[in-house]
């Protein structure tokens, strides 16, 4: 691995977009970013743990259940169509139910555009690829904190997100291999829920939060018999809706 991170930096060095960067401040900009997200590395490892052990009972076979953290790799998008795939739901509602758990990303790239000026379209595709919400509020913070040319920001971006990547990889196979030793008996499917309510629990921190999670799970519930499993749609969409008129009237009370 230092081998490999060692000849991509080089790589990254001779392109034009980087030019002026020494080598040495871009590596001191990775292992800066190794080492801010290292803290948040302990509470991914049993995420992926239970992310692929969640698959494999959701009904996934062992190398969809891989090839999808590969592909994929987007923890909470994950769970939920492994969730809808082992429900056999069509593919337009588990595309549209992926997207909808996704779209935080398109404001996050939108956030850290500006400092990526400058970037071979390349990375900016390989950027992508790997963001995630712990690696931009890393890198973000960081940017906030401390001046960085380009280069340097996008090789402490990489150093945050390249180590969650793998450890995120490692972690799902061995939930996968873990989930196919556990016998069936045991019903796994308590996996999924249990996984959703640990990241939603620790972010409601407000009156619109909350007020969103149970529209949420209430409208989930009442509409579980709608055909093709679109009730996690309906409930999404009505959430989003709840919280942000809920937000809005707050903020419009504390201004009053």
């Amino acid at each position: 691995m230092p081998e490999l991170i060692k000849k991509t930096m080089e790589s990254a060095r001779s392109n034009d977009d980087l030019s002026g960067e020494s080598g040495k401040s871009i590596s001191s900009a990775f292992w800066a970013g190794v080492r801010d997200i290292s803290p948040i590395l302990l509470g991914i490892f049993p995420f992926s743990l239970i992310a692929g052990v969640a698959q494999i009972g959701a009904g996934l076979e062992p190398f969809p259940a891989v090839a999808m953290s590969i592909i994929v790799f987007a923890g909470a998008a994950q769970l939920a169509t492994a969730d809808l795939l082992g429900n056999n739901a069509p593919a337009v509602i588990i595309c549209l139910t992926a997207l909808i758990i996704n779209l935080r990303f398109v404001m996050y790239s939108a956030s850290l555009s500006p400092h990526f000026s400058g970037i071979s379209r390349f990375w900016k595709w390989i950027s992508a690829y790997l963001l995630t919400d712990q690696g931009y509020a890393v890198s973000i913070i960081r940017y906030s904190q401390q001046h960085h040319l380009p280069g340097q920001k996008l090789w402490f971006y990489l150093g945050c997100a390249i180590p969650l990547w793998v450890l995120w990889l490692i972690g799902t196979v061995i939930g996968v291999i873990v989930g196919l030793k556990i016998p069936e008996s045991w019903s796994l499917d308590f996996a999924v829920p249990l996984t959703f309510m640990a990241i939603m629990l620790p972010n409601l921190r407000d009156w619109a939060a909350g007020v969103a999670a149970l529209t949420s799970g209430l409208i989930s519930v009442v509409a579980f018999n709608l055909p093709m499993n679109i009730s996690i749609i309906v409930a999404a969409v009505s959430g989003i809706l709840v919280g942000f008129f809920t937000e809005s009237l707050l903020r419009r009370k504390a201004h009053d």
